[in-house]
């Protein structure tokens, strides 16, 4: 769900609590509710879907690589020994 349009959600949710029996009311909090949401939420270390799935790409291609190297440093630290007992 896209951030701004969870917040609006949001809004709507709590303004349709409100009787429509207090319309004027009911302008002001839907106006301010959406401000205090977008303060909370801009407060918070939060990231989008979008640069979550992008960090976990990235972070399976690093685990692959740090895993090739290993391999290799396996075999390097095999050579060494070899050549040591020789």
């Amino acid at each position: 769900m896209k951030p701004k349009k969870f917040l609006q959600d949001l809004a709507e949710c709590i303004c349709d609590a409100i009787p429509t029996s207090l319309p004027l009311l009911k302008s002001d909090i839907d106006k301010n509710i959406k401000g205090i949401l977008n303060n909370a939420f801009a407060k918070l270390d939060i990231v989008t879907r979008e640069e979550f799935d992008t960090q976990t790409k990235v972070l399976a291609r690093t685990r692959k690589k740090i895993e090739s190297l290993e391999m290799k440093i396996s075999e390097l630290e095999k050579l060494a020994n070899n050549k040591t007992h020789e």
